[in-house]
């Protein structure tokens, strides 16, 4: 998991990026990532822990989409559940980390939701603090996914994949230069990338189908100038979708559930999860002069989402029956409308070499919530053989949206970095950004003392890091971090409530100590890294303790870890990665229902993460691979009384080059069946799938 399958041995795979390095076991830290730092640095000039998930490793560890991509960063797990995508990083969750989209923070977790990898160069990350970079949260750290843009080159590829439960999906990409003479001004290069899926659900009665789009014309105007032009869209529906498996009762100590009700779904018969999003970019670059480089990006970003779903079961105290509620039809309507100017400039003092980056950010957000929901029993059924109602025919339900709220969050951020060489083996790094955030909330029903008409809010947040980077050997280096994030005390602006935001005018504020290492080992056939952190997140929104129908914000949390990556390309024939992570993570000060939950370990926060991934040629066509997962146990509610256990996952894969241009690769997923859970809470367990096999075939032309 999370590696590079192609060895020396075979031909390399074909990509649109002409940057594309040759894909091998090693880690990628001489290749610029563009999440860890606006100079371009690399992750070993950068001080801090910053991952790429190359397109070869998501091709060569079988990554299907986003989330699975994610695999390849230490510590990150993940949970697609339709209404509340999780990922934890650093011992932190989804509202306390940052989930970019080419850059751009969409404000807004559920947008996260894994999208098909075909369509994606990469995927990076930073780990911890890194509000400096792209605005408030990401205190935890940030993950940004990056799509395919056109290159200067020709290529094409394709790819159909046939698997389990009728798993049926078809992907095309294609680069061309359609117009110029390969001379540059005038040049105009078109990609397009699609991708298709139907099927593949393992949970009764659940269909879902998705497709994708990504096309952008790049085009060199001559004088160091050009401009590319991206349009995303995005459709995903899933007819009556999974919403989780309920726990056997007692629900203390360790969980369990009835094996027989792994693959039973619960929800409406007609049930709903449906998104369309779409995107539209504008990239001007302007090489001024080898100093001076300019860029600018304006964005719009539209998305409408629609739930009808029942989403709530628990068994009965005897576990002979299973109580369905929380009936809820909700639709999110998401507009952002940004711009963000950026340069880099290339400079010297006291001649030592320092490279600044310097911009502006823009942006206007506005989501409007159109939620209906009943909290009541719906139905109680045989855990075991049972159907379920139409979703309209649930008394006090009936069609029809009426918005709640608005949210509009208008951000103004300014911010500058910079590289200064101290010393021939020493580099400083520093980073300062400085945000206004307006928060309004517009009340769009009916207005009380606790949902006044409109409500207002304005933060201020100013944060920052420093760090050296000290290369004490060739390919070998020591560096140490202090860095800050902020944010508002209801994590994500565009979908808090007033009661969130009211009273509490405070930003939350994180801050972090990172010491860790990155070098090259076995004459450069191995890279490594090395990291350990401390995060503290202050002022976090607690009951207050003389009064618990109040907050205040006094509440405390913090985590403490240590992760390591290696990557070795042992032999021709040979490629291994790994990586492996243990976080302390824990309530400082924090009350919730009157109790204090001071020591306690937030939800669903593995201690261990380990991930090992190996491929072997057998011989120049044929290829073996096998990746293992290891997630150690997590509490299920904040008292830490109800534990899932850990659990291993073993996935497996054949690849056979019939030559150049074709491929076929057969995997099993999950090969021993493990019975495991990605998120716990409540009464019900969101679990993964169970074995399921796929093969395809990969053409490249």
């Amino acid at each position: 998991m999370g590696a590079q399958a192609q060895t020396a041995a075979l031909p390399t795979i074909e990509v649109s990026d002409s940057s594309e390095q040759l894909s091998t076991g090693r880690l990628p830290l001489d290749r610029p990532a563009e999440t860890g730092s606006r100079l371009g640095l690399t992750p070993r000039e950068n001080p801090a822990s910053v991952s790429i998930v190359e397109r070869a490793t998501i091709e060569a560890s079988g990554a299907r989409n986003t989330q699975e991509a994610l695999q390849a960063i230490a510590g990150v797990t993940a949970h697609d559940a339709p209404g509340n995508v999780g990922v934890q990083y650093r011992g932190f969750g989804s509202g306390s980390l940052s989930q970019l989209f080419n850059g751009i923070h969409v404000q807004y977790s559920i947008a996260a939701r894994p999208v098909d990898s075909w369509i994606y160069e990469r995927v990076e990350a930073i780990g911890g603090p890194s509000s400096f970079l792209n605005g408030a949260g990401a205190v935890g750290g940030t993950l940004n996914y990056i799509t395919r843009l056109a290159t200067r080159s020709n290529a094409s590829e394709a790819q159909l994949r046939l698997g389990s439960e009728r798993l049926r999906e078809a992907s095309v990409g294609l680069n061309r230069r359609i117009a110029g003479d390969g001379n540059g001004s005038g040049d105009h290069h078109l990609r397009i990338d699609v991708n298709h899926r139907r099927g593949g659900a393992w949970t009764e009665g659940t269909r879902p189908e998705a497709t994708q789009l990504a096309t952008s014309l790049l085009s060199d105007l001559g004088g160091g100038l050009s401009h590319t032009l991206a349009y995303e869209y995005q459709k995903e529906e899933v007819q009556r979708p999974y919403w989780g498996t309920p726990l056997l009762n007692p629900m203390q100590g360790s969980l369990r559930i009835a094996p027989a009700t792994r693959e039973k779904n619960y929800n409406s018969a007609d049930g709903l999860y449906a998104q369309r999003v779409q995107w539209l970019r504008s990239i001007t670059e302007w090489r001024v002069n080898e100093a001076l480089s300019l860029r600018n990006t304006a964005y719009s970003y539209d998305a409408l989402r629609d739930y009808r779903n029942v989403e709530s079961y628990r068994f009965n105290a005897g576990n002979t029956a299973v109580t369905r509620s929380a009936s809820l039809l909700q639709r999110h309507d998401q507009r952002l409308l940004g711009n963000r100017f950026d340069g880099t400039w290339r400079s010297e003092i006291a001649g030592r070499r320092s490279d600044w980056a310097f911009g502006i950010d823009l942006s206007l957000n506005r989501q409007t919530r159109f939620p209906n929901s009943l909290p009541g029993t719906v139905s109680t059924v045989n855990p075991y053989l049972f159907t379920t109602e139409a979703f309209f025919s649930i008394p006090g339900m009936r069609p029809g949206l009426r918005p709640d709220r608005e949210n509009r969050v208008r951000t103004t951020a300014v911010f500058a970095e910079n590289r200064t060489q101290l010393t021939p083996s020493l580099a400083l790094v520093t980073a300062l950004r400085h945000e206004r955030i307006a928060l309004d909330l517009n009340n769009r029903r009916e207005v009380n003392a606790a949902n006044p008409a409109h409500y207002a809010r304005s933060y201020r947040p100013t944060t920052g890091r420093l760090g050296l980077v000290w290369d004490f050997a060739p390919g070998a280096n020591l560096y140490a971090q202090y860095a800050t994030a902020a944010d508002p005390p209801a994590g994500i602006l565009t979908t808090a409530t007033f009661a969130q935001v009211q009273g509490n005018s405070e930003l939350s504020t994180g801050r972090q100590i990172e010491l860790g290492s990155k070098w090259d080992f076995w004459r450069g056939k191995g890279t490594a890294t090395a990291a350990a952190y401390r995060i503290v997140r202050k002022n976090i929104a607690t009951q207050d303790p003389a009064n618990s129908s109040l907050t205040v914000q006094v509440g405390e949390q913090s985590s403490r870890g240590v992760e390591l990556a290696v990557g070795l390309q042992a032999t021709a024939a040979w490629a291994f990665q790994a990586n492996a992570s243990w976080v302390d993570a824990q309530y400082e000060n924090f009350r919730q229902g009157g109790v204090s939950l001071a020591g306690r370990t937030p939800t669903n926060t593995p201690r261990t993460v380990l991930n090992v991934w190996s491929s072997y040629a057998i011989t120049p066509q044929l290829q073996a691979s096998a990746g293992i997962r290891r997630v150690g146990a997590v509490y299920a509610d904040a008292a830490n009384t109800q534990r899932w256990s850990a659990y291993t996952l073993l996935d497996l894969g054949l690849s056979y080059q019939f030559n150049r241009h074709t491929t076929l690769t057969a995997r099993v997923r999950n090969a021993t069946d493990r019975v495991y859970a990605l998120n716990v809470g409540g009464t019900q367990a969101y679990l993964g799938a169970p074995r399921t096999a796929d093969v395809a075939l990969r053409l490249n032309f």
